[in-house]
């Protein structure tokens, strides 16, 4: 595993949030720091030497209807079917990244499905996870910065994160 050296602490607020979030839900596996960005699913696989649809990647919508932010959490090898989504959530834009900032606290390429740090007066994310995670004994999630990664059973991450699993990335 491609991994910064355990002496070195990363400074990034985004991966404190998603530390302490992981320890106050008792999850065994501490976040790892990768000594390169992975911003993209495919450089995170590449740098941890996983299959590709082993990262949990993080997909940001913007609900036409309130202006919510929706937050897909899916298999990096598969794409989200914007149809299948609107039926779950209605109305969809895309998100930018001010909009992803403003309504995560995490920038585009690290957005952690918990740990999360809207701006004042902002709801959270609303999410959502892919049935097709659960291909995999073990996937990777954004751990709140490009280069910050964490491991979970894709059971745990439904546990942890309560959100519903759903079918919106066909094989």
């Amino acid at each position: 595993m491609n991994t910064i050296s355990p002496d070195a602490t990363p400074s990034s607020e985004g991966f404190a949030r998603v530390t302490a979030a992981l320890q106050a839900l008792a999850h065994a596996e501490p976040p790892r720091w990768l000594s390169a960005s992975a911003r993209t699913a495919q450089e995170a696989a590449d740098a941890l030497g996983v299959e590709l649809g082993q990262i949990a990647k993080s997909v940001v919508f913007r609900s036409r209807a309130d202006d919510r932010a929706i937050l897909v959490i899916a298999p990096g090898d598969r794409r989200i079917h914007e149809p299948s989504l609107k039926q779950l959530t209605g109305p969809l834009a895309r998100a930018d990244a001010d909009f992803v900032k403003a309504r995560t606290g995490f920038s585009i390429g690290g957005v952690s499905p918990l740990g999360f740090a809207p701006a004042a007066g902002l709801p959270a994310p609303h999410l959502y996870l892919d049935r097709g995670l659960f291909r995999f004994a073990l996937v990777w999630a954004a751990a709140g910065h490009p280069n910050g990664v964490f491991p979970v059973r894709p059971d745990d991450l439904a546990r942890l994160t309560q959100a519903p699993i759903v079918e919106v990335c066909p094989p």
